[in-house]
Formats: C-alpha cells, structure tokens, sequence
C-alpha cells in the first residue's frame, strides 16, 4: 500500500493543470455531457496519472472539500462535477494496454468505451461494455455495464480483473479476488462510493466482426413486437444481442427521407459470430412480425457498430431519464408503455428496455454488488432535446411515462447509471437490495466521512 506525502505544495506538485474560476477554459473545462446541468466548481484537477490524484484527495480532504470524480464526462446527473468543490478529472488519463495473448486490457479511467473499443479491435477482442462509444468506461463500469454482449460474456463488472484504486486516506491499493476482495466487490456495482478507480483490468473476448444494426416498425405494431420480444429472447442464442426501444427517426441522414419524424419501435440487434449464423438467429424476427419501416441489419466491425449512434447523441444535449429493473413485462405494462412511448416530445427522446439475462444469470445475486441478477430487463426513459427551453417538457413527461410503468415494475430499483440525482435514498437502497447493507460495511471501512458521496451515495 503506497501513502502521498502531506497536500500543502499541492498546485506545485501536480504534472496537470489547475483551472480555477478566472482560468480563460473555465467555462469549457466545466461544461458537462448534459447541458441541463450547470455547475460551478472551485478548482478542477486534471489528474496526468495516479499521482495527481493521490494529491487532489487528500487536498480535497485535508480542507474539507466537496469532491467530484470525472473520468469520460458521461455521467446523466452531473455527478462528475459539484458546486463549490473540487472536480477530480481524469479525462487525460487514457492509457490503454492490451495483451492479445492474455486477452486482458488495462484501461486508465479517461478512456471513453470508444477508445476502448479502438484499442482492442486492432487484435479482434471487446470488453462487453454499452451502446454508446462516448461513455465513460469508468463510470459504465462502476455501475454494472450492460450492452451487446452482455447475454454471452456478461456484465462488464463479470469481466473486470482487477482496479487500482486510491482511497479516502490517499493511499492506493489494488483490489481483486485476492486483494481487497470486499473493495472489490462493492467495486463491481457499487459505483463511485469507495475510491477512485485509476486503472481497470479487465478480459476481453472475440468480437471482430458483427451481423448487426437496428429494425424499425411502425409505432402501431409496438405492443405486438414488444410482447413477442418478451418471448422470444430469452431462448434466443447467447450470442445474439437484442434490445426493444420506442423512438422517432431521427430526420438525418442514414436513415430514409420518407421515414423522417416517423413514430417507430424499433429492435437493435448484434450477433456476435458469421453473417450466416446472425440471419439464421435472425429468421424468427422476419418470419414472425410485420413488414418494417427499415431493416438495417448488416455485416460490419463491432467496433463501428458501437459508434453507431454517436452522430445523434452530441455534447450538449439536455437529458432527463428516469430507470427501473423489470422482473415481469406483463400486458399492461405493455400497454402504459405504448401510450405514453408514442407521445415523446422529441425526435431524441426514448425508451430502450436492456436484456438482463444469459451469462448475468449465471452470476449469483450476491457474487458482485450490483444487484438485480433476477431482473429480466433494465429500462431507461430518457427525454433528450438541444433545445434548454425544452427542459421541463422533457422532464415532465419522462416523469409521466415512468410513474405509469413503474407500479408495474416489481424489484423496486433501478441501474443506477440511469439514475438522476433526484431519486432518494430509498430508490438507491432499492437498486442493490440485499446487497445495500454489505456495501454500508465496505464504506464504512473505506470511506468512513463519506469524502465520495457526489454520486448515488451509499451513506456510512
């Protein structure tokens, strides 16, 4: 274990930057993924390597500051900022190493998934991670991790190794199955409540190319595709990928002019293995549902598929979503989706329902502390416009759609990476449930004042 020395050179002693409230990039360094947003920090640290950060914690500590931790800059509610405190930022850390041989990674907290995604394409391996190639791989990690190949090769968190991390006290140690293995567990889930993550290990797996991409369907046959998704996934090959989402076509280019502003459901799907193989998997969908709007399915490199959506999810967007885990998608469920999915007040906003099943199951409910391994699906909600004047429209009716799901939904709890900073603390305690108590200890021990609580805070 490695202690920092006392933080009074602290400015002196960074290989970074220092920006404060009269520094000219202020405005821009400040500035987050969400523009609904808006905080105002006292200093922001960017973190060159392990080093600055051990000095910015026990600064921060030493003078009883707020702490924000910034690593991609993702994050929905803002917490990669405060007001009045100190921004941890450790975008510039974006060291990469792979091992083919291995197939282990190790990933500095600054990399986004698409760096990420680059890094290992290049030796036709992915880390299962999420959907969108500008997330933060720190944050997705910390909070569970589910996207294409979640199904086969499980939750990111089920492929980490091992984390260094620095801890309340500034020191830092490695934490795994073998060392630290409680930090470790509540690593893998638990978000940001125990230290700050400065480099992850984690196994990879094949993925070079992929039969993947999304199919559209008119916004009338939602209820009958989302009930025949309900049943059809759960047998479907690991290997195939599948999530259901109520959108509007974008009015851009790729998709067709004639579809511009269209209400649609729509099926996002990736198959890991020959395009022969992904249309094979494929045939129950064409056979068994109506005529669609667009079918984009394809052969292309995972790696572009996972930049898919980057074009339509900029910087800068005002966001408001709301989660939940779904145990049981019943008919009126069903329904309460249809109504209020086909009133979304922009061409961005969105409901997407994740599979939660396959290799996630085979983890054991209290193995990890992300806990909804009996969940069958993870929901967002998610009200997204440029427009600020937007903002309460896209708040209200996020808030609207979810009220009317949610008394559907049984486990209570949501991800919480698609939690705002509004939700309370009985929906955090209600996200890891049985695990909630166990994190309480590990906090308790890591991080006793609670110096790491800008996040969706487990209290000591």
């Amino acid at each position: 274990m490695l202690k920092s020395t006392a933080s009074h050179d602290f400015p002196e002693r960074l290989r970074a930057g220092l920006i404060d409230q009269s520094h000219p990039d202020y405005d821009e360094a400040r500035a987050l993924y969400n523009a609904m947003i808006d905080k105002r920090p006292r200093w922001i640290v960017r973190c060159a390597d392990a080093a600055d950060v051990m000095a910015a914690v026990n600064h921060a500590r030493d003078r009883d500051l707020l702490v924000a931790i910034r690593g991609g800059g993702h994050n929905g509610p803002g917490f990669g900022s405060c007001d009045g405190g100190m921004v941890i930022d450790m975008s510039p850390m974006k060291r990469i190493d792979v091992d083919p041989a291995t197939r282990t990674v190790r990933v500095e907290p600054g990399c986004t998934q698409g760096d990420v995604d680059r890094a290992t394409s290049m030796h036709g391996l992915a880390v299962p991670a999420g959907i969108v190639s500008s997330t933060g791989i720190a944050g997705l990690t910390l909070g569970g991790g589910t996207g294409y190949l979640t199904r086969k090769h499980g939750l990111t968190i089920d492929n980490l190794l091992a984390a260094d991390v620095v801890l309340a006290d500034g020191s830092t140690v490695t934490a795994s199955v073998d060392k630290h293995p409680e930090l470790f567990w509540a690593l893998r889930g638990g978000g940001g409540n125990f230290g700050v993550v400065t480099r992850f290990t984690f196994r990879a797996h094949p993925a070079k190319d992929v039969y993947a991409g999304p199919i559209f369907y008119d916004i009338a046959h939602a209820a009958e595709i989302m009930r025949w998704y309900r049943d059809f996934l759960p047998d479907a090959p690991r290997e195939l990928g599948m999530f259901f989402g109520i959108k509007t076509v974008p009015s851009c280019d790729p998709f067709p002019r004639e579809i511009w502003g269209k209400r649609i459901c729509a099926l996002i799907s990736c198959y890991n293995g020959t395009e022969e193989e992904g249309m094979r998997a494929m045939q129950p969908v064409r056979e068994a549902l109506p005529k669609p709007l667009m079918d984009g399915m394809m052969r292309l490199p995972f790696v572009d598929l996972q930049g898919l959506f980057d074009p339509l999810l900029p910087k800068g967007l005002h966001w408001y979503w709301k989660g939940d885990y779904v145990d049981e998608l019943s008919d009126a469920a069903i329904a309460a989706h249809v109504e209020h999915g086909s009133k979304s007040p922009s061409e961005l906003s969105l409901m997407h329902l994740y599979p939660i099943d396959g290799a996630v199951h085979d983890v054991a409910p209290g193995a990890t502390a992300w806990g909804a391994r009996r969940a069958r699906w993870s929901m967002v909600i998610a009200g997204i416009d440029p427009d600020p004047a937007k903002a309460p429209e896209l708040r209200r009716w996020a808030g609207d759609y979810w009220a009317a799901v949610h008394k559907h939904n049984l486990h209570g709890g949501a991800y919480i990476n698609f939690m705002m900073d509004d939700e309370g603390e009985a929906r955090v305690r209600a996200a890891y449930g049985a695990n909630y108590e166990r994190l309480v200890a590990v906090k308790r021990r890591y991080d006793p004042a609670n110096l790491f609580r800008v996040n969706q805070n487990i209290r000591p």
